[in-house]
C-alpha cells in the first residue's frame, strides 16, 4: 500500500494536535535554549541566581580597551563583554572608575565593587588574594613598525633587532625585554627611552605611523586597538611571553566568580561577543573618505536643502557647517553605523537620539539626523554662552559634538588650571584635550569623564572648521 495512503487513514484530529505540538515544542525550546544558553544552569538552581548582587558595582581603570565616554555614551571592550554579561543575567551594573590601580583594588578589598574589569595578571601570589575570574585574555609585548612592501625590510623575529633603533616609555619591563633581547642575539640595540609626562605607547605608535620613529613597543591588546586607527601599522612581531589575565573578585564571592566563568566559557560560540571584539580591535577607526566632488556648481550634496533649513536654527553658524559635519561622519551616506554605534548621516549616538525623540531607525532619516544633530549643536552653545567669540566658540562646539561636552568641559577645566585660556580652541583648549589620553591628566581631580583620544578630537574640529571654509568658498554666490 502506499504509504501517504496508509498515513491519511491513520491520521486523526488528535494526531495532528500532536503534531503541531511537537513541532511547537521543538521550535521554543530551540529559541529558549540559544536565548538563554548563559543563563540556563542559574535559572535551574535559583538559590545560586538568588545570591548574585541585585547591582554589579564594578571598578575599572579609565583607558582605551576598559572604559571610557565617547559622545558622551560609555564605551570600552571590557565595559561592553561585562555589558554583555549582565544583561544575560538581567543585572543592572555601576561603574565605579578608580584613579589609579591602588585605589581600584582597595575599592574591591573594602567592598565598595564587587567585580574588578581592568584585567589583572593572573600569579601565584594574585591567587592569594584575589579570585580570577570570567574572560581569560592573553597578552604580551609587540613590536610596532610600519607596513613596508619589501618583505626583506620588515623585521619579522628579534635577530634582525641588531643595531636598530626603537623607541619606548618610560616602562622598565620594555627595557628590561630589550635588554634581554640583545644579550640573546649577541647585538647591541640602541633602545631610545623617552621621558615626560605626555609620552605613551600610543603617542608613540602614532609616531610611528607617521614616520617621525621607526619603531617602538606595546603592549599586545593595546597596539591591536591603535592599529585600527593606523591602517600602515604592522604589530605582529610578539617579543616576549604572553600572559593570562583576567578579571578579579573578592575570594569569598565564589558563586559570582562562578557565574562569570560560566558565561565567559560559552565566549566563542557568542555572536555578540564576536561582534564587540571586532568593533574594537578589527574595524578601521580612521575611516576612508572619498574626494567628494560637488554634484554640480553650487552644491556640495544631496542633502544641502536640510542642512539649509535645518540651520535657521543655528542664527550666527552658516549651513556649510552642517554640510562638513555630514561629510566627515558619514561621507554623505545616511544608512551608515559607525564602529561607536554613532548612526545616520550626522554620527549621531542612539542615546543623544532618544533625548531628542529619535529611536535607532529614525536616526537613518536624513532630515530626523540633521535635526537631531542642530539640536546638539544649539545644546553645546549654551554651555559655550560665556565665550565671546564666535568661531572659537565654534570649534569647541565641535570638540562637544565629537567628543561630548564632559570631555570638553574636562579639556577646558585642565586648561584654566595649567594657565591657558578656557575660553578659546586654537593653541589653548586644543592643547588640553590632546592630554586626555595620558593617566597623569585624565586622572586629574578637574577631570571627570576619564580617559580620551584627545588628538582624534583636535583632528576633527580642525577638519570640520576648515571644509566648512572650503564648502563656504565653493558655494558663495
Amino acid at each position: 500500500m502506499n504509504i501517504s495512503k496508509r498515513m491519511k487513514q491513520i491520521r486523526s484530529p488528535y494526531t495532528e494536535i500532536v503534531l503541531l505540538a511537537v513541532g511547537f515544542l521543538l521550535t521554543f525550546g530551540v529559541y529558549f535554549l540559544s536565548s538563554k544558553k548563559y543563563t540556563g544552569y542559574l535559572r535551574d538552581d535559583e538559590a545560586i541566581f538568588n545570591k548574585l548582587p541585585d547591582t554589579l558595582d564594578i571598578v575599572t581603570l579609565s583607558g582605551s580597551t576598559t572604559y571610557f565616554t565617547y559622545k558622551d555614551a560609555p564605551m570600552g571592550y571590557q565595559y561592553e563583554l561585562v555589558s554583555l554579561f549582565a544583561d544575560s543575567l538581567d543585572i543592572p551594573i555601576k561603574i565605579h572608575v578608580a584613579p589609579n590601580t591602588e585605589t581600584m583594588l582597595d575599592m574591591l578589598k573594602r567592598k565598595e565593587a564587587d567585580l574588578c574589569i581592568t584585567p589583572q595578571a593572573v600569579t601565584r601570589s594574585g591567587r592569594q588574594r584575589w579570585r580570577y575570574t570570567g574572560p581569560e585574555q592573553l597578552s604580551g609585548l609587540v613590536l610596532v613598525q610600519r607596513k613596508v612592501k619589501n618583505p626583506a625590510d620588515r623585521l619579522d623575529k628579534i635577530t634582525r633587532f641588531a643595531d636598530k633603533r626603537i623607541t619606548i616609555v618610560n616602562d622598565h619591563r620594555y627595557e628590561e625585554r630589550l635588554q634581554h633581547i640583545s644579550e640573546q642575539i649577541g647585538s647591541h640595540i640602541d633602545v631610545n627611552v623617552l621621558q615626560g609626562d605626555t609620552v605613551t605607547d600610543e603617542s608613540l605608535m602614532g609616531e610611528v605611523a607617521l614616520g617621525n620613529i621607526d619603531y617602538t613597543v606595546a603592549d599586545r591588546m593595546l597596539a591591536k586597538l591603535v592599529r585600527t586607527y593606523y591602517s600602515n601599522l604592522d604589530v605582529s612581531l610578539e617579543i616576549g611571553f604572553r600572559q593570562k589575565l583576567q578579571w578579579i573578585v573578592c575570594p569569598e564571592d565564589s558563586i559570582l566568580a562562578k557565574t562569570l566563568d560560566s558565561l565567559a566559557a560559552d565566549i566563542p560560540q557568542n555572536n555578540n561577543y564576536q561582534s564587540i571584539y571586532k568593533r574594537y580591535f578589527e574595524l578601521s577607526k580612521g575611516a576612508y573618505l572619498a574626494p567628494v566632488k560637488m554634484i554640480r556648481s553650487g552644491v556640495i550634496s544631496d542633502f544641502d536643502h536640510i542642512f539649509q533649513q535645518e540651520a535657521k536654527r543655528l542664527v550666527h553658524w552658516p549651513w556649510q557647517l552642517l554640510a562638513s559635519i555630514a561629510y566627515f561622519e558619514s561621507n554623505f551616506t545616511p544608512e551608515i553605523i559607525g564602529w561607536s554605534g554613532a548612526r545616520g548621516l550626522m554620527g549621531i549616538m542612539p542615546a543623544t537620539g532618544r533625548i531628542y525623540g529619535a529611536d535607532k531607525a529614525a536616526l537613518l532619516d536624513p532630515e530626523v539626523s540633521v535635526r537631531v544633530s542642530v539640536s546638539c549643536l544649539l545644546e553645546i552653545r549654551k554651555y559655550l554662552t560665556s565665550v565671546a567669540d564666535e568661531e572659537q566658540k565654534l570649534k569647541l562646539a565641535l570638540a562637544g559634538y565629537n567628543a561630548g561636552v564632559g570631555h570638553l568641559a574636562d579639556a577646558r577645566r585642565l586648561a584654566e588650571k595649567f594657565g591657558y585660556d578656557p575660553s578659546v580652541w586654537d593653541g589653548n583648549v586644543e592643547e588640553c584635550i590632546k592630554l586626555k589620553r595620558e593617566p597623569k591628566y585624565y586622572n586629574d581631580p578637574v577631570c571627570k569623564s576619564g580617559y580620551l583620544r584627545g588628538t582624534e578630537t583636535l583632528n576633527y574640529v580642525n577638519n570640520v572648521f576648515g571644509r566648512m571654509k572650503v564648502y563656504q568658498q565653493k558655494t558663495s554666490k
